[in-house]
């Protein structure tokens, strides 16, 4: 499976390249752009303001021009947190995409969107601070009305970024069966 890995708003962090070489492992060619062009963020603040700096529309700009390259392939769109929401935008633009891995975010999805069929697996902390349970429900329902067939999976007392070993929400339990479960979710793509 071709895959295209959006870090956090920590940037390009030594856990989203231990994720990208983890599904490179596992048969699958993988890339994960640096859409902060060498910037990492110890704080989701710091990491939230230097998005802000860029830009929503410059952000998707440089995920759309990483992507553009290897879509023809029909990519998987794979992302953490702010990279799980524009991993969403693009693999809900993108006719070939092949499906949406989510980590510890989502998106706003727009009412005309279509992913008829489009296999969607999400992995969040309950509770997540980024994720209320309100909203989920909302996104959850609106994905379904796009077509998508989308799966949840809900990791009780893991923080946000769960996965991350170097970060404090890391919880290696959740995080060891997400990766179990997101590999087997690659593997029927």
């Amino acid at each position: 499976m071709n895959i295209m890995l959006f870090h956090s708003t920590h940037g390009l962090r030594p856990a989203v390249l231990q994720a990208a070489d983890r599904l490179r492992s596992a048969g699958h060619e993988v890339w994960a752009p640096d859409l902060f062009e060498g910037r990492t963020f110890e704080s989701v603040e710091e990491g939230m303001e230097h998005k802000e700096k860029i830009g929503k529309d410059e952000l998707l700009k440089r995920a759309v021009l990483a992507a553009a390259p290897y879509s023809e392939r029909g990519l998987v769109y794979a992302g953490f947190s702010l990279g799980a929401s524009i991993a969403q935008t693009l693999a809900l633009g993108d006719d070939k995409a092949r499906g949406l891995l989510l980590l510890h975010g989502t998106s706003d999805i727009a009412p005309d969107v279509t992913a008829e069929d489009l296999p969607v697996q999400l992995h969040v902390a309950e509770p997540d601070p980024f994720e209320t349970d309100d909203w989920l429900s909302a996104w959850y329902l609106q994905m379904g009305r796009t077509g998508a067939d989308v799966e949840v999976y809900r990791y009780a007392g893991a923080g946000h970024l769960y996965t991350d070993p170097d970060l404090p929400d890391y919880d290696a339990e959740a995080a060891e069966a997400t990766w179990r479960v997101a590999l087997g979710f690659l593997d029927t793509l």
